[in-house]
């Protein structure tokens, strides 16, 4: 035995001329993970599909087998309007079926050695997530149904593609969408759109991103579905609808971007150690105030003249799932970034409880659709759970500015004095009385000794 694996050994050594360039290339290919059970440990509901599979991972569970009829008729539907056939999707595919292959971490010898039902998974999956973009991005050419009849070929109650469904179905596509283990390449969904908005611009038909590139047009259509409100352009080349999703919470607008300080270099390490920021209501016994930033935008976190600058966030039933699976993405996609891990990192550190949360809803910064601000509160305080926070974090100039504030002796005082003295009612009618008191004896004090200098004659 031990002779095979010397020999194997060997053998594999002969053939790979530099490993490490064999190695980086076989690692860049790679941007769909299968989250390790030490991490879903965290809260396994957060990254497995509820409604749809999307890819290999979760395909042929039984809870997600009802959509698999639905991917079918989207299937007919999209090639029936795009006027090409199966087979032309096929060899299109078949050129990069490797490169989508190559994306799967740990793909099961099953979909690698059979390529053709890896094909067919993919082309059932594709289709019918662009059809879903496609009715959930409030297309003009879905608006009245009546009168595109041919490109809108959804009856008006079907479960899915209809108003009834972006309703009561397309929330929980979206949630799904989001995890990671239940993405599908990028390089799919740009095949099949290029295939099919070639016949949609021979007759003249097209999305309104059909004339952009491909690459725009998939982002266009993603974010149009996940993130509505956010006004992210020019993302470039994105792995899958997640890290869309992702880059378009960390976009800034280039012009406001400007104006924000950046960090200098390795200012972490000049700083005295404890760089943890305390939580919200002692940052504002030490007289720092707390104010929305202009954009929505992760990455606009700022502290300038005692005013701590926040993005405004949503805090929904979806939101841990969503965090949780971008937490994953930046943990096991080398060269993703840090930031929404750093983020969420920071937001715990100024989350203790219900009244950090009450202090940031009050300023605008928190918007509650959850119930309690004790279940925020326990939100970030789980989100954070096994994080690392890199050192370089661009947050690093936040910690130091606002450490160092705190430590200032004025505002180490005022927040003792404001801790000890008026952290309740009663406690600041108790130094209230305390003075009122000390003001009367001194007051009765001076009537005592008043007289016995100045004897009335």
């Amino acid at each position: 035995m031990e002779n095979e694996w010397v020999i194997k050994v060997n053998d594999e050594l002969m053939h790979v001329e530099d490993l490490t360039t064999v190695e980086a290339e076989h690692w860049k290919k790679r941007s769909i993970y299968r989250v390790p059970v030490g991490v879903t440990d965290v809260s396994k509901k957060a990254y497995k599909p509820q409604v749809v599979s999307f890819g290999p991972y979760h395909h042929g569970e039984d809870h997600l087998k009802t959509m698999e009829a639905h991917k079918h008729r989207a299937l007919l539907h999209f090639l029936k309007r795009s006027g090409k056939s199966l087979t032309c999707y096929i060899d299109s595919l078949q050129q990069v079926a490797q490169d989508l292959k190559d994306a799967y971490d740990s793909l099961d010898p099953i979909w690698q050695n059979d390529t053709n039902a890896f094909l067919q998974l993919m082309i059932l999956d594709g289709c019918f997530m662009l059809e879903i973009l496609k009715t959930a991005a409030d297309d003009p050419l879905l608006i009245d149904q009546s009168q595109h009849a041919q490109q809108y070929d959804y009856a008006p109650n079907d479960p899915i593609f209809s108003n009834h469904g972006k309703l009561h179905l397309m929330p929980y596509l979206k949630r799904d969408m989001l995890m990671l283990e239940n993405q599908l390449p990028i390089l799919l969904l740009d095949k099949l759109l290029a295939i099919k908005s070639q016949e949609e611009k021979s007759e003249g038909l097209h999305l309104d991103c059909i004339e952009q590139d491909d690459e725009q047009c998939i982002n266009k259509l993603i974010l149009d579905f996940c993130n509505p409100h956010s006004r992210a352009k020019g993302l470039g080349k994105c792995l899958h609808v997640l890290d869309v999703y992702r880059k378009s919470l960390l976009w800034e607008d280039p012009a406001l971007a400007k104006t924000r300080p950046r960090k200098t270099p390795k200012v972490s390490h000049q700083s005295t150690g404890d760089e943890i920021i305390r939580s919200a209501m002692e940052l504002h016994e030490a007289g720092i105030r707390f104010k929305m930033s202009k954009t929505r935008s992760l990455k606009d976190i700022s502290f300038h003249g005692g005013i701590l600058k926040l993005p405004l966030i949503m805090v929904d039933d979806a939101t841990e799932a969503m965090f949780l699976n971008l937490i994953a993405f930046e943990r096991f996609h080398v060269g993703a970034g840090n930031e929404v891990t750093s983020y969420i990192f920071f937001m715990d550190n100024i989350i203790d409880n219900a009244k950090d949360v009450s202090l940031l809803h009050s300023s605008g910064i928190i918007q509650n659709a959850i119930g309690s601000d004790q279940a925020v509160a326990k939100l970030f305080n789980s989100l954070s759970k096994d994080i690392t926070l890199d050192p370089d974090s661009s947050l690093d100039l936040v910690h130091k500015r606002v450490s160092d504030y705190c430590k200032q002796q004025w505002n180490e005082w005022r927040a003792n004095l404001i801790h000890t003295y008026f952290r309740s009612p009663w406690a600041i009618l108790s130094v209230i009385a305390a003075i009122f008191l000390f003001a009367l004896t001194i007051v009765q004090t001076l009537y005592g000794v008043y007289p016995y200098y100045h004897p009335r004659a």
